[in-house]
């Protein structure tokens, strides 16, 4: 059976002086506008109409109106609402909206049944199930930003970091923002904060780990907080994140390789152990123990992401390379990745079994001078090297696909330039069979990072307007 709706229309439809469908006049407080004919898909036309606004009209009459507005609404009785002069109909939730808001309308005996969803994955209502997905996520997948920045300790953070979070391409921002760096400022604190400011009031730090220097940051879209499980790390000498992010297993890890050119024995030796040793508690489901292995513990979630300064350098002097990047252009390096270190391991099977790097198509981030455009200018002449890395494996094929990787020119306070990958990741119901994290994010750090953002908005306001009142005296 459908719901019933009564065609009155909202506060802001009506500010807008928007036309009833039939286009024979304004919607009227309690005044019932008579549907046309249904869709073929049961949706209501007249209804989504009367529920457009008028952004040219709304704003701009709204605090007037507002007040006469409550004094109609107030005296709206239950017969003007539900007698004569209302017409129903029947509309499917999912075309619906509230005549008080943009939210689909949850139907009251959605709410007074109760939902056993252990172990469910279509069950009705169910939070993580189909329906609420393909609410949220139409196409069933998200967008995941992850970085790595070695920071060299630098005091100092970068004026901005906008080039660095945002892009210019693609257009849209990220569902998720996983952010390590290592040799982290002294205050790690202030580092979080500035993550906070750059990325605005629409993300809130879901979670935060570090060891050492080594920092990890999570980000989500705030309304995104509710659909995920608690996080978990491991305690060892690496960064990690794990837990159902939207009821599909992610897994981060975030890892900094021993350094030297001559120590790739070292550093594979480095991965096998730590892929062993990696603790993870019992409470942690294993999404498909027929496929995990005990030798590698990250074989248990379906999406893992392992990021970092790998360390791993170009096998090749400093004067063929820098003849390489002269004679190429920006982004044809091939010729530079036959010297890669990872890559070779890679193909061998020595290291990182079964994951994945997305083509690289940006300059070696590593050893560039402070400050400055060019590599390694001391006296140790370091061979410019892809030392930081984002690499990914997913349990299905093809449900993590790479959209870009990269690297930010424009950070230039440390002798390593961050990297990042921009990732499209697809998710699918879930069970309800783990305590979620019911909207837990960093509230203090929200608040100040906003606050810092909207002070900085203003103050750059104000130099523009001194800028602009100014005027200058000279003489001849």
């Amino acid at each position: 059976m459908g719901i019933p709706w009564a065609s009155y229309a909202s506060p802001r439809t009506l500010l807008a002086g928007r036309t009833s469908p039939s286009g024979k006049g304004l919607l009227r407080p309690g005044v019932a506008q008579p549907p046309s004919s249904s869709a073929p898909d049961g949706s209501c036309p007249s209804l989504l109409a009367a529920n457009r606004i008028d952004p040219d009209w709304a704003d701009y009459q709204l605090s007037s109106s507002q007040r006469s507005f409550r004094r109609a609404g107030s005296s709206w009785s239950d017969t003007q609402l539900h007698g004569r002069e209302v017409v129903w109909g029947h509309c499917p939730t999912a075309s619906m909206k509230s005549s008080f808001s943009l939210l689909t309308p949850i139907r009251a005996r959605d709410v007074r049944n109760r939902s056993y969803l252990e172990g469910s994955l279509l069950a009705s209502g169910a939070l993580l199930g189909a329906e609420e997905l393909s609410r949220y996520f139409p196409d069933r997948n998200i967008g995941v930003f992850v970085a790595t920045w070695n920071m060299q300790g630098q005091k100092e953070l970068p004026e901005m970091l906008d080039d660095f979070l945002l892009p210019s391409d693609p257009d849209y921002a990220q569902d998720m923002y996983i952010i390590g760096v290592q040799e982290g400022c002294p205050d790690r604190r202030e580092w979080e904060i500035r993550l906070q400011e750059t990325l605005g009031p629409h993300y809130v730090m879901f979670y935060a780990a570090a060891h050492g220097v080594l920092y990890m940051s999570i980000f989500l879209r705030r309304d995104l907080i509710w659909f995920c499980s608690g996080m978990c790390r491991h305690r060892g000498g690496v960064c990690t994140g794990g837990g159902p992010v939207l009821r599909r297993p992610f897994f981060f890890v975030f890892f900094f390789f021993p350094a030297g050119d001559g120590k790739v024995d070292e550093r594979v030796l480095d991965y096998n152990k730590t892929i062993q040793a990696l603790g993870l508690p019992r409470s942690l489901p294993d999404t498909n123990p027929y496929r995990s292995s005990p030798a590698d513990v990250t074989t248990r979630f379906d999406n893992v992401f392992w990021f970092g300064d790998f360390n791993f350098r170009l096998n090749e002097n400093r004067e063929v390379v820098e003849q390489i990047l002269n004679h190429s252009c920006k982004t044809d390096v091939s010729k530079l990745l036959q010297h890669d270190q990872l890559i070779k391991e890679m193909a061998n099977g020595s290291i990182f079994k079964g994951f994945q790097e997305a083509p690289i198509h940006f300059r070696p981030s590593y050893k560039f001078d402070v400050g400055q455009d060019t590599y390694d200018s001391t006296s140790k002449q370091r061979t410019p090297s892809y030392t930081d890395r984002v690499i990914y494996r997913s349990r299905h094929k093809e449900d993590i696909r790479a959209v870009k990787y990269s690297s930010c020119l424009a950070i230039k306070t440390s002798d390593h330039r961050p990297v990042y990958g921009l990732f499209r990741v697809k998710v699918r119901p879930g069970r309800d069979n783990i305590p979620l994290a019911a909207g837990q994010f960093d509230r203090e750090l929200y608040l100040t990072g906003i606050k810092r953002r909207i002070t900085r908005e203003l103050q750059r306001k104000q130099a523009l307007k001194n800028q602009k009142t100014s005027t200058v005296c000279s003489v001849s």
